[in-house]
């Protein structure tokens, strides 16, 4: 018998204490620390010849790794060129933004030459079925196995033996093993662990759906993130229809890169070319309007700043952000008073990233201060003009990353004059290049 006993586990990172405490000890998060009970029972674990050293060079020699594509172009161009072999992808996202749409998508494709086996903790088979139906996703080759019992999970896997599996969601499922209920961290952390091993020991690709909590991180512990290959947040707002999978993480790829699709009746479609989706609506001639070439990856996708600014009625003026940190902006507020001399301290601020997207790169700073400054003046951006580049608190405009790629794209959709740091190396008559904020307002004020 092994010993059962109390432990406090936190939420956040997973670490575990004797007693109860206000904040975690270990990453310092405030009141995360829950009750839960675990029984440990010692195991003998004996190496196999899997586990003993080989050279580098011999490792995969003796099997196949080549990607499976999941039917979706601009999905497998953000995994790295598809899915690899015994990979495990967590795919987490706010309720009903559509992960478990793509996913069966996804699963109806690769079932037309693979076996697929969808476990679906959340819905019944029958449920599963009605969505595959109106999304034309039924297939002979897509199995579906409405579980969550761990065991049962790990032994349908044995005796199917199938190319790819989707298990939504990873909170749902248990294991007899552990006396907390699913979702525990315990639970989690274990469930995790053992799909990962037997992803890794069969080959098999894996993709688990994570749940996220009410401020829009990956509920679980940190280690969940840790175990996977390759971590991806889907976003998007319900009141637009378009939704982006970004990849945060990957070991056989680039991280950052992005997919885009949009919402229809029949399921997600695929945007082939996300920046002349997002520009289709842009407002010709208004201020406060600028276009940022964005990116996190090598993918680079053009999206509208907009920014309006107008006289407050309140003792202290408002600040608000939709897809940037708002906490930026007051940083960007703070510059463009200090180093420009414009006084914004009774005037109300508001910016929008257009369609929606979550940005967090710095490259945002110096379009999201020409917008505001375009909408205080009632002066509009020139449409031919784009800009990237992070402001330092001196008013400095610093360089960023994949500046090429960022330049290649706005000349693509006919932006002939691009504003980029000073530092940047390329030689072009269209690169309008500063080393300060003053000197982009300069600029723009002799457009």
């Amino acid at each position: 018998m092994g010993k059962k006993k109390t432990v406090y586990v936190c939420s956040e990172c997973g670490a575990s204490f004797p007693t109860w405490s206000g904040r975690c000890a270990s990453c310092g998060s405030w009141n995360t620390l829950v009750e839960e009970r675990e029984e440990k029972t010692a195991v003998r674990r004996i190496p196999s010849e899997a586990s003993r050293p080989e050279p580098i060079t011999t490792a995969r020699s003796s099997q196949d790794y080549s990607r499976i594509s999941t039917g979706i172009n601009t999905l497998d161009e953000a995994l790295g060129g598809g899915i690899v072999p015994g990979q495990v992808i967590l795919v987490s996202g706010e309720p009903g933004i559509g992960k478990s749409t793509l996913l069966l998508q996804i699963c109806s494709n690769i079932a037309d030459s693979h076996k697929v086996l969808y476990i679906s903790g959340e819905e019944s088979a029958h449920q599963v079925s009605l969505r595959g139906e109106r999304i034309g996703a039924l297939k002979e080759n897509l199995l579906v196995l409405a579980e969550t019992n761990l065991e049962v999970i790990l032994q349908a896997i044995k005796e199917e033996k199938p190319s790819f599996i989707v298990l939504d969601s990873v909170q749902t499922v248990y294991s007899q093993q552990l006396e907390s209920a699913p979702g525990s961290v315990s639970q989690v952390r274990h469930v995790s662990g053992e799909i990962t091993a037997i992803a890794k020991s069969l080959d098999i690709p894996v993709i688990i759906v994570g749940q996220v909590t009410k401020e829009g991180s990956i509920a679980g512990p940190k280690v969940l993130e840790h175990i996977v290959d390759t971590v991806a947040q889907f976003e998007g707002e319900r009141g637009h229809a378009y939704r982006v999978l970004k990849v945060i993480k990957n070991r056989f790829g680039a991280a950052g890169e992005l997919a885009v699709f949009s919402m229809e009746d029949s399921g997600l479609r695929e945007v082939a070319n996300p920046s002349s989706f997002f520009l289709a609506e842009r407002p010709e001639g208004k201020a406060g309007s600028i276009i940022f070439p964005y990116t996190e990856g090598s993918k680079p996708v053009l999206v509208e700043i907009q920014a309006l600014v107008s006289k407050t009625v309140y003792a202290v003026p408002q600040r608000k952000t939709q897809g940037i940190d708002i906490n930026r902006l007051a940083i960007i507020t703070a510059i463009l008073e200090k180093e420009t001399g414009i006084f914004l301290k009774d005037r109300d601020i508001f910016v929008n990233v257009v369609g929606g997207i979550q940005i967090k790169e710095p490259a945002v700073d110096l379009p999201v201060a020409l917008a505001v400054i375009s909408s205080l003046r009632n002066v509009p951006v020139p449409s031919g003009i784009a800009a990237f580049g992070e402001l330092g608190l001196t008013g400095e405009v610093r360089s960023v990353y994949y500046t090429e790629h960022r330049i290649k794209e706005a000349r693509k959709f006919g932006f002939d004059k691009i504003i980029v740091p000073a530092s940047t190396q390329l030689e072009d008559s269209s690169l309008i290049k500063i080393k300060n904020l003053q000197q982009a307002l300069e600029y723009l004020n002799g457009t």
